[in-house]
């Protein structure tokens, strides 16, 4: 926790400093001035600690303000940096090609006050668009050929989420949309991918009741995600479990001897001693291999002993980075961050870029979506 909480001040105010350096270099402004934006920053840098902290203490109110607002300012900042740091990239490859002989460089940098109030309004106008965009809800199809079904069983619907992330921001009328969204595709299956609930997990009055409308032909199915762990892994699979979910924590069941699904704990649990200790390959080969076998794995990674003992895990945890660019980091760390792969002729991956929001309340160029997954007979 203590190297967290470093690196996080470190990196996040590292953040604040650049930007006020830029911001105090183009406008020049008076010590006033200076001063008081100066504070604001300092106060926004351990904003989503003092969300913790008031939300522990009782003050759900200001926790929610505080989150709403810090981490709608964290969301903003980033995209101003972001687009700050290409253009100083920019301007340092220009003076690079300023060193030349008979190279004049002097008209292609991109300074002074100008530039400032474009990159400002940029990261203003892709916030505002990212804020409404998260709450677009996208539907994604994808269809899975298989020789495993019953007989006389043509096809089957799954709906998946993952990453809704309820709590003090995400609240009652987006998860709504989600709910109606599902009901829509009529599924035989629900399944949630993990971090269904927030860090954040206190006052979810009624949002278990929604959930419990949703009732699939062969029930609904879960497995915890890193944030079921922080936000206490006792009440998030209360909840999960009050919401109908049935919690798959490193075992496998059949489904009305239809399909097999397996289910596995995400690996932030184990510094708590609360991850069933079973290896992936012997959770998977319990269950029989002639059923269609469903793996529901939080984080889109994939052991290499694991392939050919399923046919399609669903994943999530990514949020295809939620603000683009942070995707070219989170592609770094998982390089399947988002949609179908192909892991062999039997085995298949889909990696959801998640429903919700964590942190920020908004997306850029990666879209929330619920995914609707049609498992068809190749005998049909």
């Amino acid at each position: 926790m203590f190297l967290f909480l470093l690196s996080f001040f470190l990196i996040y105010g590292g953040m604040h400093v650049y930007a006020y350096c830029k911001a105090r270099s183009a406008l020049q402004f008076t010590p006033g001035v200076a001063v008081t934006l100066a504070a604001f920053m300092t106060l926004m840098v351990p904003a989503p600690i003092l969300v913790h902290f008031l939300r522990t203490w009782g003050f759900e109110f200001a926790a929610r303000v505080m989150a709403y607002g810090g981490y709608t300012w964290m969301g903003f900042l980033f995209l101003f940096f972001s687009a700050s740091l290409a253009v100083d990239c920019y301007n340092i490859l220009v003076r690079l090609l300023g060193i030349l002989p008979r190279v004049d460089t002097s008209r292609l940098a991109f300074t002074g006050k100008k530039p400032f109030f474009v990159l400002l309004l940029l990261a203003v106008s892709i916030g505002c668009y990212g804020f409404f965009d998260a709450r677009h809800i996208r539907t994604e199809k994808i269809k899975i050929v298989t020789s495993k079904l019953p007989p006389g069983l043509d096809r089957i619907t799954i709906a998946q989420v993952s990453d809704i992330h309820l709590g003090l921001t995400v609240r009652h009328s987006f998860l709504e949309k989600v709910i109606t969204i599902v009901n829509t595709a009529n599924p035989d299956l629900l399944v949630s991918t993990g971090d269904l609930v927030d860090a954040e997990i206190n006052h979810l009055t009624g949002l278990a009741e929604l959930l419990q409308q949703v009732r699939p032909k062969y029930g609904k199915f879960a497995v915890t995600g890193n944030h079921e762990f922080y936000a206490g892994i006792k009440q998030a699979l209360a909840f999960t479990e009050r919401a109908g979910f049935k919690v798959l924590r490193g075992e496998g069941i059949t489904v009305e001897g239809v399909l097999n699904i397996v289910g596995v704990d995400d690996p932030a649990g184990i510094g708590m001693g609360q991850v069933n200790g079973k290896k992936e390959t012997e959770v998977l080969g319990g269950v029989s291999q002639n059923l269609f076998t469903m793996f529901l794995k939080h984080r889109p990674e994939v052991h290499k002993d694991t392939v050919g003992l399923f046919d399609l895990q669903l994943s999530g945890h990514t949020h295809r980075g939620q603000i683009f660019p942070f995707n070219l980091i989170t592609r770094l760390v998982y390089p399947m961050q988002s949609g179908l792969y192909k892991l062999s002729d039997e085995s298949f991956l889909y990696a959801s870029r998640g429903t919700g929001t964590w942190g920020p309340p908004m997306r850029f160029l990666a879209p929330p979506e619920v995914t609707i997954i049609e498992v068809v007979s190749d005998q049909r």
